[in-house]
Order: structure tokens, then C-alpha cells, then sequence
């Protein structure tokens, strides 16, 4: 699409604030306003269109991408979207260790990872089942239950940046601890690429696997800040 406009900025409204382009609200794909909860966030939004060159290109605006997740399809599909979210709480990636032909790796994630569930298991008063190879045990309801409940209670725009960040990690509860702050984003990326950084280590990079991986860490870091933005 080519550039229409000239200027874009963000405006105070009763519901927060929106992005204007020479004047005019930007509207979201479902032709809601594009209302957003904090300046900061309009102001990144408004600095993407405003960044942008002769054409519009969507692949670098992620900030505007998430703000239409949340008006278009978390207000309107919440409970969908958050069980999505919410099947994680039974098949993290924090559950699954090495097999007794890979003890070391286990060993590793054990170091690396048991810290995450620990604090989870503080957090909600749960206990996680795990499982040592590929074959999938299931946890307790309890278990499911809980951190479901803790991904109900956020809000929408919240919910929005879950949704990218727990398809990214593999982890609901790296996420939770990434929303509660209790852990960072720098901490969380190596712990989440863990088993693809350690068979490096032992036999060298791919340079596909490398670059795919870069890809994804900057849509993790354009949902991380997406989170921040919205709360700040």
C-alpha cells in the first residue's frame, strides 16, 4: 500500500488515546478505533506509521499488529483466545527434559529451568508433572486450572502480547513470569532456545536455525515491548 499521509500523532480520547494520520483516527482492520491504553503506547504506534516510507509495510510495525489483536480479536473473542493461551498450562516446554540417553542435557535444563518452575509453584501453590523424552503426561487439573485463572485476570492488551509471546517460548509459565515481572526478557529468550543453543555448543551452528532464531527473538522483544508500552 502506498503511503497516504503525511504526519501521524496520537490524541487523547475518553477511552485513552488514539493515532491520528493528518488528522483522521486510524481505524483497525474491523473498523474499530485504534484506542490504546497509555501514550506511551500511541506514541511507538503513531512512530511506525510515521516511520514508514513511499509504501506501507505491515512487517515493521508489530506494535500496531498487537493493538489490532487486542481491539479486534481479544475484546470480541476473549475466552477463545485465552484458553489458546491457556492449553500451554499442560504441555509446557518447561516440562519436558532429556531421556536417559541425554542426561547431561537434562542435567542442564534442570539447572537452567527448575528456577522458573519453582517460582510457579510458589506463585499458585502447584506441582508440575515432569516427564523425562518426548511422551506426554498430562498435570493435574489443579495445575491448569490456576494458570488459567492467572492468564483470565490479565487485560486485553496483555492477553494480546501473551498470545505471540507463548507461541514464541513454547512456556506459560516463562510468560506469567515475564508478566509478573518476576523474571526479565534477557533472562527468559536463552532459557526458552535452551536444547537449540545447547546441541550447538556440542556440534556448531546452523545458519538457518540461527537466522530463524534471530527472526523470533525480534518479535518476542516487539511483544515484550508492546507488553511494557501498554502498562507504562
Amino acid at each position: 500500500m502506498k503511503r497516504f499521509y503525511k504526519q501521524a500523532a496520537c490524541v487523547t480520547t475518553d477511552k485513552g488515546f488514539a493515532i491520528e494520520l493528518d488528522g483522521r483516527p486510524i481505524k483497525t482492520p474491523a473498523r474499530n478505533l485504534m484506542d490504546v491504553p497509555t501514550i506511551a503506547l500511541a506514541e511507538a504506534i503513531a512512530g511506525e506509521w510515521a516511520a514508514q516510507g513511499d509504501d506501507i509495510d505491515p512487517v515493521t510495525m508489530p506494535l500496531t499488529a498487537l493493538a489490532q489483536g487486542a481491539l479486534d480479536q481479544v475484546a470480541h473473542e476473549r475466552d477463545r483466545i485465552i484458553n489458546r493461551i491457556a492449553a500451554f498450562a499442560d504441555s509446557d516446554m518447561l516440562y519436558y527434559r532429556g531421556d536417559d540417553s541425554q542426561q547431561a542435557l537434562a542435567d542442564h535444563q534442570a539447572e537452567k529451568w527448575d528456577p522458573l518452575l519453582d517460582w510457579a509453584r510458589q506463585r499458585y501453590d502447584v506441582s508440575f508433572v515432569l516427564t523425562y523424552g518426548i511422551m506426554h503426561k498430562s498435570q493435574s487439573d489443579e495445575a491448569i486450572s490456576r494458570l488459567g485463572e492467572a492468564v483470565k485476570a490479565q487485560d486485553d492488551f496483555t492477553i494480546a502480547a501473551m498470545l505471540s509471546l507463548v507461541g514464541l517460548a513454547g512456556s506459560l509459565v516463562a510468560v506469567l513470569a515475564l508478566v509478573e515481572g518476576s523474571f526479565d526478557a534477557d533472562t527468559l529468550w536463552p532459557l526458552m532456545n535452551l536444547e537449540e543453543l545447547w546441541q550447538e555448543e556440542q556440534w556448531g551452528c546452523d545458519d538457518l536455525a540461527v537466522a530463524t532464531r534471530a527472526i523470533k527473538q525480534a518479535e518476542f522483544n516487539a511483544a515484550v515491548q508492546f507488553l511494557k508500552l501498554s502498562r507504562s
